[in-house]
């Protein structure tokens, strides 16, 4: 198997067979049979002129939906007509927008780039998205579900509030009833 060397930080043009490549272990993007048909049609339009990355073990870094979707890599665009032109720019924007983001392993991949000190907005992301991002799973891990923070604490003595009561949290107005009566629904 050909394996791609890189020389001290130059980047090298390779032909190596779909065949010699590895699909990162990791890969956050998702891509739709959809997604993928679009950019199959793309390539056979405009030719394969965004290659696949790879690093020296020729597993991929970018390109694991332009991989699904060519069989054969082509780079020779300069016969395109204007129009072609036009439209690949924006067909080769719109396909990537097309594409999902698995949330848990997207998270994962920021928390560990956090972790080796890697300044996140060379991932395209900005601090306040790769917040929320991280936030999101972590309310959606099950770990979270255990918090200390969830536990209800055992009561101790007579309740306080009793059915029919409204409690006033600012503008705000909490009623202990039953949601499935509308007596208890009655303005008080």
């Amino acid at each position: 198997m050909e394996q791609a060397q890189p020389v001290g930080r130059r980047r090298s043009i390779v032909l190596l067979a779909p065949s010699q490549l590895s699909p990162a272990r990791r890969n956050a993007r998702t891509h739709t049979r959809k997604q993928i048909r679009q950019i199959a049609n793309s390539i056979e339009r405009f030719g394969f002129t965004n290659p696949i990355l790879v690093d020296q073990d020729n597993s991929i870094l970018a390109g694991h939906g332009r991989l699904a979707a060519a069989q054969l890599p082509v780079l020779c665009i300069a016969d395109l007509s204007l129009a072609d032109r036009k439209a690949y720019v924006l067909a080769d924007n719109k396909l990537a927008l097309n594409a999902g983001w698995d949330p848990d392993l997207l998270a994962l991949e920021l928390q560990e780039l956090i972790d080796l000190d890697f300044k996140l907005d060379l991932t395209g992301f900005s601090l306040a998205e790769v917040d929320i991002i991280l936030d999101g799973a972590e309310e959606a891990s099950p770990a979270q579900r255990d918090s200390p923070l969830d536990k209800v604490p055992a009561r101790e003595g007579a309740a306080v509030t009793l059915l029919g009561d409204v409690w006033l949290l600012g503008r705000h107005r909490l009623l202990c009833g039953d949601a499935r009566s509308a007596e208890d629904y009655i303005q008080r």
